[in-house]
């Protein structure tokens, strides 16, 4: 695997922190839209629109030849938000060489189907075999040499463990998992929850507040994951509080940054126009919603969550139906 050629599509944060790290144990070229991107990459070895003046692999390459970047990849990360996943799987299908693993960094669900970005790569690219790299990381940490630990998840533990030396390295620790529905949809649902723990944030609910939004969050989390097929153990992983505690408590998360704005009164249209970058929990909480109604998994939280990013409830409400939700056993739904 360190002779191999890494092909990464997208020069977001975290894409681009991904091949960065990748360069430094295999041949990465990484795929951006932005000439400008490209451009920077390979001659300054920074890219400041998303990670400032942090100083990137200078073993790392660029290209905006997506076809390019495929064609010649033995391993392929895909690093392209959840609703663009598909289309650009679709373009780059026929590029793609037989039995080359792919590997997600994508926290989100299709929204029309509902789907996993796993379960997407399997109806685009039977054939090939599919991973998940998901956990705790925020990227501007990382790239600056912080430590850090992920979690490389894929049913096939033969291919896994040739994939875990390729991100691999003394500060960024990857683990392995068989349990890709459980560690894939931790890595979703954390971002409804972020929003929740923002949302207090900004209405200056304070500490105690957000510890039990995020340790009832985990407790949706957790149902839901389950009714779907996760296994009960990975919720309480890196994947599961892990992610979780990061993406709640982090002024670097964007979904909580989002609720934050929500709770100092902005509008979803507001956030969004001042957003260059993704929060996956805004595009995400109708299909959770629709998952929660379709296994039959009551998650008060996430609905409160829903319907302020759908712009139904205003955020200070949405704290209050979180806060007065019904009581009991704490192994209970509310």
């Amino acid at each position: 695997m360190r002779n191999s050629n890494v092909g990464i599509l997208g020069g977001g944060s975290w894409g681009t922190t991904v091949a960065s790290l990748v360069a430094r144990n295999a041949s990465a070229l990484l795929w951006a839209r932005n000439d400008d991107t490209v451009r920077e990459i390979n001659d300054k070895h920074t890219n400041s629109r998303y990670l400032g003046e942090a100083a990137l692999s200078r073993k790392l390459s660029a290209t905006s030849d997506l076809h390019g970047t495929v064609s010649q990849a033995d391993v392929l990360v895909i690093a392209i938000p959840s609703q663009s996943f598909r289309s650009i799987l679709n373009e780059v299908k026929d590029d793609v060489n037989r039995d080359v693993p792919i590997v997600s960094l994508t926290k989100g669900l299709e929204l029309d189907t509902q789907m996993r970005m796993t379960e997407v790569i399997q109806e685009v690219l039977p054939d090939n075999p599919r991973a998940i790299l998901t956990g705790p990381n925020l990227a501007r940490e990382i790239i600056a040499g912080f430590a850090a630990a992920s979690v490389l998840a894929m049913e096939d533990q033969t291919i896994i463990n040739d994939l875990q030396k390729i991100f691999h390295n003394r500060l960024f620790r990857v683990y392995t998992n068989h349990d890709v529905i459980g560690c894939e949809l931790g890595g979703v649902l954390k971002n409804i929850i972020a929003i929740a723990a923002g949302i207090g944030d900004g209405l200056g609910a304070g500490d105690n507040a957000r510890a039990a939004v995020i340790t009832r969050g985990l407790a949706e989390i957790s149902r839901l994951g389950t009714a779907m097929g996760g296994e009960p153990q990975t919720f309480a992983g890196l994947t599961g509080m892990g992610d979780l505690v990061a993406t709640c408590t982090s002024a670097q998360s964007r979904n909580r940054n989002v609720g934050v704005a929500l709770g100092s009164g902005k509008s979803m249209d507001e956030i969004l126009a001042d957003m260059y970058m993704v929060a996956e929990g805004v595009k995400s909480a109708p299909a959770v919603m629709a998952l929660a109604e379709q296994f039959n998994v009551e998650m008060p939280i996430a609905e409160e969550v829903y319907e302020v990013v759908q712009g139904n409830r205003n955020a200070r409400d949405a704290l209050k139906g979180v806060l007065r939700a019904g009581i009991g056993s704490e192994s209970e739904p509310n």
